[in-house]
């Protein structure tokens, strides 16, 4: 059975995107909270700044959908290459 590499790709999308959200506006209602995940995602996303504002959680959650949407593409057509071809 092979992926829908465009399903794969919005599924990805949508779990890492919501996560980050999810996360980013904890640390907005709580000061603190995850604030050495949302550090080391400075550390990878550019223009991400780790600070409490919702510039900031709206930025990192554009980043996150775009690097799951990627993710997804890249893991669907990874598994679709490697997998026997169904008989």
């Amino acid at each position: 059975m092979k992926f829908d590499i465009k399903a794969m790709a919005l599924s990805w999308a949508i779990l890492w995107g919501g996560s980050i959200l999810l996360v980013a506006m904890a640390n907005l209602i709580c000061n603190g909270y995850a604030q050495h995940f949302l550090d080391a995602l400075a550390s990878i996303y550019p223009g991400y700044h780790a600070t409490r504002s919702i510039g900031g959680v709206i930025v990192v959650t554009l980043y996150a959908i775009l690097d799951g949407l990627i993710g997804g593409v890249i893991f669907g057509w990874l598994y679709n290459r490697l997998v026997p071809a169904a008989k």
